[in-house]
């Protein structure tokens, strides 16, 4: 017997205090009801006494507090998973939203859930292929592993994530593959951007998405990466897939908590954050890893938009101290067309080194990505030397390295958004570029792999070198 209560005594933003309760639970969901006998739903957030404070997630617009009714359903807000959610679009709280039937549930499971054991945790080793080269080559990702992208307002982060939504995979042993996709706060444009491109491409098959549009209610941006986790998690350790998770945007998660956490009055943090902020974000991003014992995995790529392109906000500082590195899009690129902005000089995989080399990716990937890494920090540090002094005072090794970071940007870093290039392709790339240096500038790379890789790529130089000159001379 549910236990219904006509004593609601206030409202507040989407808050609702309910009095003289008994048996009111952290956490658990309730059902209200208005006079004009439609349903809202809330969840609890505290509970005092006989007291209990509610966010309702529909809002609390037109709600009359002395004629609804709270009934208090007496357990934690759940989402049913089956392997049909594969394919499905839902709404930000776990309701269908693409015109199909409701999945009939294997089971329940709370959407809460729980950040992983440290001592259950097996350390992320295997690589993740994108077919993007300025992730795979130089900033890898690694299965099991946190990366967030960091951008600003205006910069490509939606093509960029549908990007990776489509083409992540994992190389060889045929193993099963998933992406979860949850977008917070994105206007409706955004989200039939998202719903197009997975469709059109044939990506949705292994995805589920869920949608939290703009002007749905804040309150259930909150709910939103939990339910997306929620999937994640019965995907990875209930049916052993292997899921990539994209949260974007996480800045608009952290608003709606900020919204919540003034409605109830709560002592502020930085910038009105909530103090509780970085436990918070700990809860979502602290769900993602690998389990030992467990083959599914669940690799956790959270997007967020820096304010005013600070890398000191709250939110992404905060983000960066839980996460194993940043992929951060940059502005001044974006300007210059390079597609995606990918600064990799600030951005940092810090479990790359776990994930590549023999067997993985291949044998040159580590000593190539940090010979890549030196020549674009020497050439660009080069460019900014010759905007203040002028092309004349560089020497001629100078404008060899600044050539090089202007063929690195429009030929790695670049590429169309629906170019997949294989890990190979990418590292190929590398050795291509590099070519145009001697081999003793190459001091970064091992002799051995020099002799190896670099043959074909000098070769290929020389012969189009040669043909050039003979186009010159006649």
């Amino acid at each position: 017997m549910l236990k219904e209560y006509q004593t609601v005594s206030e409202i507040a933003g989407p808050l609702m205090l309910v009095e003289m309760v008994d048996e009111a639970k952290y956490g658990h969901i309730v059902e209200i009801e208005l006079a004009d006998g439609s349903i809202r739903h809330g969840q609890i957030l505290q509970v005092e006494k006989d007291k209990a404070l509610v966010q309702v997630f529909e809002g609390t617009r037109g709600v009359d507090v002395d004629k609804s009714t709270v009934r208090f359903l007496g357990r934690p807000l759940e989402f049913g998973v089956s392997p049909d959610i594969l394919g499905r679009v839902f709404s930000g709280l776990g309701e269908p939203k693409d015109d199909a039937p409701a999945v009939i549930a294997d089971k329940m499971m709370d959407i809460n859930g729980s950040p992983i054991n440290p001592y259950a945790r097996d350390y992320p080793i295997e690589f993740i292929q994108t077919g993007i080269s300025a992730i795979d080559g130089l900033n890898p990702l690694v299965r099991g592993q946190k990366l967030p992208i960091f951008s600003g307002s205006g910069l490509p982060h939606d093509e960029l994530t549908a990007q990776l939504a489509r083409q992540a995979t994992i190389l060889g042993k045929g193993e099963k593959f998933a992406v979860v996709f949850a977008a917070m706060g994105i206007t409706f444009e955004a989200a039939q951007f998202f719903i197009d491109d997975l469709h059109n491409t044939g990506a949705i098959e292994r995805a589920v998405m869920f949608l939290n549009l703009a002007n749905d209610p804040a309150i259930e941006r909150i709910a939103t990466p939990r339910f997306a986790l929620t999937a994640a998690e019965y995907l990875a350790y209930e049916l052993d897939m292997h899921v990539l998770v994209i949260l974007n945007d996480m800045t608009n998660y952290c608003e709606a908590l900020r919204e919540i956490s003034a409605a109830r009055k709560e002592v502020p943090g930085r910038r009105g954050y909530p103090g509780y902020l970085y436990t918070d974000l700990a809860t979502v991003y602290e769900r993602s890893g690998r389990i030992k014992g467990k083959k599914g995995s669940i690799t956790t790529v959270p997007v967020l938009t820096m304010p005013e392109d600070d890398k000191t906000h709250p939110v992404p500082d905060l983000t960066g101290y839980i996460t194993e590195g940043q992929i951060i899009l940059s502005r001044s690129l974006h300007r210059k067309g390079v597609s995606p902005p990918i600064d990799v000089l600030p951005s940092l995989s810090r479990l790359k080194d776990k994930g590549i080399g023999q067997d993985k990716t291949r044998e040159d990937h580590a000593d190539l990505y940090n010979q890549l890494y030196a020549a674009y920090a020497r050439g660009k540090e080069i460019e900014e030397l010759a905007t203040i002094m002028g092309e004349a005072a560089l020497s001629d090794e100078d404008k060899k390295y600044m050539t090089f970071a202007g063929k690195f940007e429009a030929e790695y870093v670049s590429q169309r958004y629906y170019d997949n290039r294989p890990i190979e392709e990418t590292l190929d790339l590398g050795w291509k570029l590099l070519s145009m240096f001697e081999n003793k500038d190459l001091k970064r790379i091992d002799v051995k792999l020099i002799e190896k890789y670099m043959t074909k790529f000098r070769k290929e130089k020389n012969d189009s070198d040669d043909e050039n000159e003979k186009k010159e001379h006649n």
